[in-house]
């Protein structure tokens, strides 16, 4: 028993490390001495017989070896703490902890709702949220770093359960032309500057433009949505953004809809419900359709 739960410890410091990048940022948050996860990894790297983390001036990194194993072990320490909540949950208690990954306009203005309620209801359970893009989040419960994650539907390889719908909308600077009218039509967009919402592959907004036949002037490439408010905002351009995240901006713009309206269908997305923790379970009941 003694040698399975050090191979659990030598596990954990391995996830952490990968997690963080760091021995020292991994050694804080395992409450260990540097030296001590640095010896765990490399007593690891022994068991198996190849370096899981190369070791240079700015960090560590992963191997492709330790990519091969690392979904692994976090699928190995995931069911660790599915067992331990599990058997609390038997016991009758309450505690538990619940990762959860997520975009930034489900962060702002999602979340803070559903966990003021979880909260009140479950003060045990602790709740992590890590912010990400889309791919992120599709990484992230793929690879068992959160349980569930925030997600554009349609959403493939996952159970997923639908959260809200959310419309897409023009932003432009106040005194803009367009703002004249109470909505816009999408070929108007065509030779404004157009500030992009996108990063890697195509996004919604994108597919947006390309469903209009619209080719706009674009200026701006970015994913971040405050980085489209803020230029927008100086008069750099226009661009097209969801509804949810403009609620209680700092910034000073004009807003109008689409004259053919577009929407995203956002949704909750674990990797398979049934392997769900307890907590997890708990936390997901609480996103289901009665919060939309």
């Amino acid at each position: 028993m003694a040698k399975t739960e050090n191979l659990l410890m030598k596990y954990l410091a391995f996830a952490k490390t990968a997690e963080t990048g760091s021995f020292t940022a991994a050694a804080a948050e395992l409450n260990y001495a540097q030296s001590s996860v640095s010896k765990m990894i490399a007593d690891l790297e022994q068991h198996f017989g190849a370096a899981l983390l190369e070791r240079g001036k700015g960090g560590v990194t992963v191997t492709s070896f330790g990519m091969e194993i690392l979904p692994r072990v976090r699928r190995i320490l995931g069911d660790c703490d599915e067992l331990e909540q599990y058997a609390d949950s038997l016991r009758g208690l309450e505690s538990g902890f619940v990762r959860i990954g997520t975009f930034a306009s489900a962060a702002i203005n999602l979340l803070p709702d559903i966990f003021g309620k979880f909260q009140k209801d479950y003060p045990k359970i602790e709740c992590e949220m890590l912010l990400g893009d889309y791919t992120d989040v599709r990484n992230w419960i793929d690879e068992g770093r959160v349980d569930c994650g925030f997600l554009p539907l349609p959403i493939k390889d996952f159970d997923f359960f639908p959260v809200k719908r959310d419309e897409y909308v023009v932003v432009m600077p106040t005194g803009h032309p367009l703002a004249e009218q109470s909505a816009v039509d999408i070929k108007q967009l065509e030779n404004e500057p157009f500030l992009l919402l996108e990063h890697g592959g195509k996004t919604e907004v994108s597919e947006i433009l390309e469903k209009g036949g619209v080719k706009p002037k674009i200026r701006f490439t970015t994913w971040e949505d405050f980085a489209v408010m803020a230029m927008a905002e100086k008069g750099l351009g226009v661009g097209i953004l969801p509804s949810m995240i403009l609620k209680r901006i700092p910034y000073n713009l004009e807003i109008r809809p689409l004259k053919e309206r577009y929407f995203r269908d956002i949704g909750i997305a674990v990797k398979n419900v049934e392997r769900l923790s307890p907590a997890a379970k708990r936390f997901l009941s609480y996103l289901r359709p009665k919060n939309s």
